[in-house]
């Protein structure tokens, strides 16, 4: 039976309509990005066994494009919308960081960067810029490395820091390993990024890196 011959308070998109997004599974929400079945399967049935498939929400929305593709009931197209979803995510959030007020609470910084670096397949090294009072002026993503690593230049962190008047930053990388445990290249260049943002007064307030959920901060650990 196709999911129009449903009754209404059934269908997904009718059911998001009457009882919000919260209301849904993840198989429904799933489906109404996917749209459409196969032959014999409704959309749901297509995505409550793309998440049989791969075990999760998260794995699905993480796995390799290839593998995405190949599944049964997806392709090129669908995995573009999946993708387009979960960066439309990101993007809300870190919206929602930088109209926020001032990084009083330090666990917001570790869930945004969680939500914004623990899925990535490659090393980012990232800043969030502060003005006097810790209010964000600005995130961004400055170096991009393979998963052995990312080059960070003291220089071009001082440089951006400048143009964007910044009083402070926290400093952010993932380790797509797995291991969030600092490593001595880590340690020398907080050091290095530290001593070179001091010539200019502005502050390091931390480092932060995020791996499969975990966040470690260098502040916490006595490492500025």
């Amino acid at each position: 039976m196709s999911i129009r011959d449903w009754p209404a308070g059934e269908r997904p998109r009718e059911k998001l309509l009457e009882l919000g997004s919260q209301a849904l599974s993840e198989a429904e929400l799933l489906a109404i990005l996917i749209r459409t079945g196969t032959r014999g399967r409704s959309a749901i049935d297509v995505a409550r066994d793309l998440l049989t498939e791969f075990g999760s929400l998260r794995s699905l929305l993480t796995a390799d494009r290839e593998k995405v593709c190949a599944a049964r009931g997806l392709g090129p197209a669908r995995y573009v919308a999946l993708q387009a979803a979960l960066e439309l995510t990101r993007r809300h959030y870190q919206q929602l960081m930088l109209t926020g007020s001032a990084l009083a609470n330090p666990r917001a910084t570790k869930e945004f960067m969680r939500m914004r670096l623990r899925d990535l397949p490659h090393e980012v090294f990232c800043c969030v810029y502060l003005d006097n009072r810790n209010r964000v002026i600005a995130f961004e993503e400055l170096f991009r490395g393979t998963i052995d690593g990312a080059s960070v230049h003291p220089r071009e962190v001082v440089k951006e820091a400048l143009a964007r008047n910044a009083a402070a930053v926290i400093l952010a990388h993932n380790h797509p390993s797995g291991v969030a445990e600092p490593s001595q290249a880590d340690e020398l260049i907080t050091r290095r990024l530290k001593q070179a943002l001091a010539l200019v007064d502005i502050r390091v307030l931390d480092h932060l890196i995020i791996a499969d959920g975990v966040c470690e901060s260098f502040a916490e650990r006595g490492l500025l």
